[in-house]
């Protein structure tokens, strides 16, 4: 049936029955509770990790060329005095002599620093490693975590996904009878609304949404199903009650409290 062929009663009972099936889907997914997100916050924070991980290991390796270009440049050095001290042997004037022994000298305080350099770059090495251990221990930990979570995630979902996808198949199927208006309008109120709801019938002559009285002339022209109306209170959309299929079964466990009810004021 095309949209714009559909009347006004058949779009409500497309939009009430658009509710169900959507309501249903809502309580199978209330079902997983927060897994999936516990496991996008598990996913997202074993990414985290692994850039740490990374982070450390690029810092551990920058560490160790340091370490090695300063013990390098204390081989240089080494060479160098060598080299100086020979010269010292064939200087012909105390000139030449002391500046030789300036650069030998400067060479000395370069090992001095080498060495100094070494000892901090070796003792943040450690630190490093100590910490990239923690850090790979406590991803570890993590990922068994979010295994976990997954197994327990996947087993719920394998038990309704079945039931899911058919549903969702028949919220597809009901949403082409109603106009793209009218479905825009049914996905704001239920977006915003607590509980999903964005079609309800009157229950006890007062809204199934927020409970609050329906006057008598609107529960008519509801009944009338000519108009589509909505609850001058929260805004959601208001069907006949027959609607439900489940409205006659209602009605009859109300009557006998009505009848007591009823009773107990005669007696009165």
């Amino acid at each position: 049936m095309a949209k714009q062929d559909a009347t006004i009663e058949e779009r409500l009972k497309a939009l009430y029955e658009l509710q169900v099936i959507d309501s249903t889907i809502d309580k199978i997914r209330k079902v997983r509770g927060e897994l999936p997100l516990e496991v996008q916050d598990l996913e997202d924070e074993v990414e985290g990790l692994g850039i740490r991980l990374e982070k450390l290991n690029n810092e551990i390796e920058d560490l160790k060329i340091e370490i090695s270009n300063r013990k390098n440049s204390i081989t240089d050095s080494n060479n160098l005095i060598k080299k100086y001290e020979e010269q010292q042997n064939k200087v012909r004037n105390n000139r030449e002599f002391d500046a030789i022994t300036k650069e030998i000298e400067f060479q000395n305080l370069e090992i001095q620093l080498a060495e100094k350099k070494i000892k901090e770059g070796e003792f943040q090495l450690e630190s490093k490693k100590e910490k990239l251990t923690e850090a790979q221990e406590y991803m570890d930990g993590r990922k068994l975590d979010l295994d976990n979570k997954k197994k327990e995630l996947e087993e719920i979902t394998s038990e309704t996904q079945a039931e899911e996808e058919k549903l969702v198949k028949q919220s597809e199927k009901a949403a082409k009878v109603i106009d793209d208006r009218l479905l825009t309008a049914y996905t704001r109120i239920r977006e915003n609304a607590r509980n999903g709801l964005a079609v309800v019938t009157i229950q006890r002559d007062s809204c199934g949404g927020c409970f609050n009285k329906i006057p008598p002339q609107r529960q008519l022209d509801i009944k009338n199903h000519k108009k589509i109306l909505v609850c001058e209170h929260c805004g959601r959309i208001l069907v006949d009650s027959a609607f439900d299929p489940n409205f006659e079964e209602q009605e009859e466990e109300v009557k006998p409290k009505r009848r007591t009810t009823r009773r107990k004021k005669e007696e009165a």
